[in-house]
């Protein structure tokens, strides 16, 4: 398997198909690259070279003891790009990935990064505080490590057969491979990872960051996403990112990249080529 190794230690899978401009994924919580099956596909069927990588501790990355934040997570990103020797690249998040990305982007992407895309992504923070009133309460984050201690393998089947997908809304076409997929790529990984990346994806604050950011970006979010609720995320980056377009896709789950990958493909690539 093509991995790379961080200074320290950690062993970073990741996959690298075709030619031509990168794009470079950044999946999400507690999921690996093959999240993004449908995207790489199709991209690289449409000329591009796709970048995908297993974060560390997730999927086929080495399940280290240390590093479960989002500095480490962005080191490991940058570690991948040099080795990779990537320029001119689209980068692509989603949800802790989109934190991952936009964190990526500013500390690294000068010179580097032609445009940036946010799928139901994690910043600016969320995490409910004083100066943060739409954010969610730290006893929800405080449940899922209780969740994830108790029964992960429970814990992962209840949330990719319900909110992620929005399976739990009346009327919904549930799709079993889509939760068996899921909970697939979530039993790969490592439960120190996840326990510890919550903390990741919930408390770190982006802020600076988008601020940061001065490349074409694309907010994708979806107005019934019950994980990453819009208010707190996607309407709050579109605001502090410099050159920002924000698309709602109105009734759309935190996972509408799988679920409606025909739709977000397209509008992704329309982004890329205008």
């Amino acid at each position: 398997m093509p991995t790379i190794t961080t200074k320290d230690g950690a062993e970073i899978f990741y996959k690298d198909w075709g030619s031509g401009q990168p794009i470079v994924f950044h999946h999400g919580w507690p999921l690996s690259s093959d999240d993004w099956d449908a995207q790489m596909l199709f991209f690289v069927r449409q000329g591009f070279r796709v970048v995908a990588h297993d974060r560390r501790g997730h999927g086929r990355s080495s399940q280290i003891a240390s590093g479960h934040d989002m500095d480490h997570y962005i080191m490991d990103v940058a570690a991948v790009t040099e080795h990779l020797g990537l320029a001119d690249a689209i980068h692509i998040g989603h949800s802790t990935g989109g934190g991952e990305a936009a964190g990526y982007v500013a500390r690294f992407g000068r010179g580097r990064v032609d445009k940036l895309v946010m799928i139901g992504a994690v910043p600016p923070i969320m995490l409910k505080s004083d100066s943060n009133p739409e954010g969610t309460p730290i006893e929800v984050f405080d449940d899922f490590r209780k969740q994830l201690a108790a029964d992960r393998a429970q814990f992962y089947l209840d949330v990719a057969s319900g909110p992620f997908y929005g399976f739990n809304r009346k009327g919904a076409e549930i799709s079993e491979g889509a939760i068996r997929n899921w909970w697939r790529q979530g039993m790969m990984g490592s439960t120190l990872a996840h326990y510890e990346g919550i903390k990741a994806f919930s408390e770190t604050d982006f802020t600076e960051d988008l601020k940061k950011i001065e490349v074409p970006t694309l907010v994708m979010h979806g107005d019934d996403d019950q994980v990453v609720p819009i208010k707190a995320s996607g309407i709050k980056s579109a605001e502090i990112l410099k050159d920002a377009t924000l698309k709602v896709y109105k009734g759309y789950p935190h996972g509408m990249a799988t679920i409606h990958a025909d739709e977000i493909n397209n509008d992704i690539l329309k982004f890329i080529q205008a």
